[in-house]
C-alpha cells in the first residue's frame, strides 16, 4: 500500500449535519478567506440525516436570518399542540396550561431534517466550503505532540477478506489547523477522541434513546397541516421510558415516530415491535386509514443531556453537536443547539486562527456554551431524564413537571443537579428475571416487519467489503449476549442485522451479522450488555438513502 495523498485546510469538519455545515458557514461568515472543508460519509448530503423534527427557529434566525423566507426548506408552521398520556383504549389529553412555557412548540416549524442539511450545504458551498460526501472519517491523525491534525478518510475497495480488491483506493489525509467533529450520536472518532482525552471524566454517563420513524401520505380528510402530537404511556410499561409523536406537514404527509430510552431492562422489548404496537392504538390509527407509507428509518438520540456534556476541546479540534449531545429530552429537540454549537465553535476556532494558533486546545469552550443559549436551554430540564428513570414515566413526569416550574417561577430547582447513575447497557437485566414478550405480527397495512421497513429506508452496502460491526469476543457473546440475556441484539436492532440461530437441531448458536441491513443507528454500539460489539464506518457512500426524512 502507497502513502496517503493529503489536502491541507485551516478547519477540517466531519459530518454534513445541522452543526458541522452550521460550522462551515459561520467560519465563512467571519472570515471569508479560510479554507474550509466537510466530508460525509452519506453518498449525499442528507441521505443518512434523520428527525423528528420540529424545530425551534432561534438558531437558524441568528446564523441565515432569512431563511424564512426561502420556501424550498420545505418547513411548516406549527399550528396545533397537543400532549396526551395513552392508556390501552383511551387517550388522556394533557392541558396546555399544564406544561412549562419551555414544553410550547407554537413558533416553532415542522422540518425535514434531510432538506435542511441539503439546504445549508448549499449555502456553504455558494460560501466557498468544500463539501465531500461519499467519504467516511475512518482514523483521526496525530502530531509527534499528541494533538489532532487532522482525519484520515477510509480506504476505498477492500475486500471482505481484508484485502485491496481491483478497484482499491487508498484513504487521503485531511489535514487542518483544527478538526471538528460533528459525526452525530455515538460518532467513532468523537468516541476515540473522548477516551484518549479523557474528555468525559467528571461528567455523568452518556444516556441514549432509540428513535424510529415512518413518513407516510394520508388521505386528505385525515391531514391536519401544522399538527404536533406528542404522547408517553402504552405501549410501554410505567418503568420503560419513551413515548410517541405524530407531525403533520404539508402536502398530505405525516410523520409518526416513537423513541425508546436504551435504559431499559427487559432484553426481551423490541423497539422496533413497540413502535408498530403504537400505530395500532385507537387515538393513532384513525390517522393513517387508506394511507401509504413512504419512507422509514431509525437512529440513536443522546439523552444524557447538561450533566453528560464532555469536555469539547481537545488538542487540535472541538467536539459539536450530537458528538457531544446537547438534545433537550422533554423538548425532543436538538437541532437548534447542534446549529448554536457549530457557530459557537466556529467563532472561538476563527479567532484562535486569527491569532495565529493552531492545533491546540480551545478551552474556552468548555465553559462558553454553558454560558450560551445552549446551557441555559438545557440546564432548567436537566433532572428530567434522571427523574424518570428512578421513578418510571408517571412520577417521573409529574416531578419533572414540577422541577420544570420551580425553574420557570424562581429560576432555580429544589432537586440541585440528579445523576444518571448507570449507563444504558448496565440498566439491562438478565432474560430469567423477564417473560418473552408477544408481539402481535405485521398486517403489511399499518403494521410491517423489519426488513420491509429497510427497504423502505433505502439503505444498501457494498456486498464486498470487511463488516463494519466489530465483535471483539465471539465466545463472550454467545455465553452472555445470547446464554444470559436471550440474544437482545436481534430485538433492538431495528434494522434485523443480528440473528441467532441454530444450524442444526440441538447444535451451537451461531451470530449471524447482516449488515447489509445496517441504518447506522448505533443502537448495537450501546445498548450490548458486554460493550463487546463495536460500530464502525463502513466503505464511504453505505447505508440509508434517506428522502425527507
Amino acid at each position: 500500500m502507497t502513502d496517503r495523498e493529503h489536502m491541507e485546510f485551516d478547519v477540517v469538519i466531519v459530518g454534513a449535519g445541522p452543526s458541522g455545515l452550521a460550522s462551515a458557514i459561520r467560519l465563512k461568515q467571519i472570515n471569508p478567506d479560510l479554507k474550509i472543508v466537510v466530508i460525509e460519509k452519506a453518498a449525499e448530503v442528507g441521505a443518512h440525516s434523520l428527525s423528528g423534527a420540529v424545530i425551534d427557529p432561534a438558531a437558524l434566525d441568528r446564523l441565515l436570518p432569512d431563511w424564512r423566507n426561502d420556501h424550498g426548506l420545505g418547513k411548516t408552521s406549527v399550528t396545533q399542540d397537543r400532549f396526551s398520556f395513552l392508556t390501552r383504549r383511551s387517550a388522556i389529553p394533557l392541558p396546555g396550561r399544564m406544561m412549562p412555557k419551555l414544553m410550547s412548540n407554537h413558533g416553532n416549524f415542522i422540518v425535514s431534517l434531510g432538506k435542511v442539511c441539503k439546504w445549508l450545504a448549499e449555502k456553504a458551498e455558494t460560501m466557498g466550503v468544500e463539501i465531500y460526501p461519499g467519504f467516511a472519517a475512518s482514523e483521526v491523525l496525530f502530531n509527534d505532540d499528541g494533538a489532532v491534525t487532522g482525519i484520515a478518510t477510509g480506504d476505498m475497495g477492500i475486500t471482505k477478506n481484508r484485502e485491496p480488491g481491483p478497484s482499491y483506493e487508498r484513504g487521503m489525509a485531511l489535514l487542518g489547523r483544527y478538526v471538528l467533529l460533528a459525526e452525530g450520536v455515538r460518532g467513532s472518532l468523537s468516541r476515540q477522541v473522548i477516551a484518549r482525552f479523557g474528555l468525559a471524566e467528571g461528567v455523568e454517563p452518556q444516556k441514549y434513546g432509540i428513535g424510529l420513524k415512518e413518513l407516510w401520505e394520508v388521505s386528505p380528510a385525515n391531514h391536519k397541516p401544522g399538527l404536533v402530537r406528542h404522547s408517553f404511556g402504552w405501549p410501554l410499561d410505567n418503568g420503560t421510558g419513551g413515548g410517541g409523536f405524530l407531525y403533520h406537514m404539508d402536502d398530505n404527509q405525516v410523520v409518526v415516530g416513537f423513541v425508546v430510552h436504551l435504559n431499559y431492562r427487559n432484553p426481551y422489548l423490541s423497539p422496533f415491535e413497540e413502535f408498530q404496537r403504537f400505530k395500532s392504538h385507537p387515538a393513532i390509527r384513525g390517522t393513517f386509514k387508506n394511507a401509504t407509507r413512504i419512507a422509514y428509518g431509525s437512529r440513536a438520540i443522546s439523552e444524557g443531556g447538561y450533566q453528560s456534556v464532555p469536555q469539547l476541546a481537545f488538542p487540535g479540534g472541538l467536539l459539536v453537536g450530537d458528538s457531544a449531545g446537547f438534545v433537550n429530552v422533554p423538548r425532543i429537540k436538538g437541532i437548534h443547539n447542534a446549529v448554536i454549537s457549530g457557530m459557537l465553535a466556529a467563532e472561538h476556532v476563527a479567532r484562535a486562527i486569527a491569532a495565529g494558533r493552531g492545533n491546540d486546545a480551545i478551552m474556552e469552550m468548555n465553559g462558553a456554551w454553558r454560558e450560551s443559549t445552549i446551557g441555559r436551554d438545557l440546564k432548567p430540564v436537566r433532572n428530567i431524564k434522571p427523574l424518570w428513570s428512578r421513578f418510571g414515566t408517571l412520577g417521573g413526569i409529574l416531578l419533572g413537571g414540577f422541577d420544570m416550574w420551580c425553574h420557570q417561577l424562581f429560576g432555580r430547582s429544589l432537586l440541585g443537579t440528579l445523576g444518571h447513575g448507570k449507563s444504558d447497557h448496565e440498566a439491562l437485566e438478565p432474560a430469567a428475571r423477564h417473560a418473552p414478550i408477544d408481539y402481535p405480527k405485521p398486517d403489511g397495512t399499518l403494521t410491517f416487519d423489519r426488513l420491509s421497513s429497510v427497504f423502505l429506508s433505502g439503505t444498501n452496502h457494498k456486498d464486498d467489503q470487511p463488516v463494519h460491526l466489530k465483535v471483539a469476543d465471539p465466545e463472550l457473546q454467545k455465553a452472555s449476549e445470547f446464554g444470559i440475556y436471550a440474544g437482545p441484539s436481534a430485538r433492538y436492532c431495528p434494522a434485523g442485522v443480528y440473528e441467532w440461530v441454530q444450524p442444526r437441531p440441538g447444535g451451537e448458536p451461531v451470530l449471524v451479522i447482516n449488515a447489509q441491513n445496517c441504518v447506522h443507528c448505533k443502537t448495537c454500539d450501546i445498548k450490548d450488555p458486554n460493550q463487546n460489539i463495536t460500530w464502525v464506518p463502513p466503505e464511504g457512500g453505505g447505508g440509508p438513502n434517506y428522502s425527507n426524512m
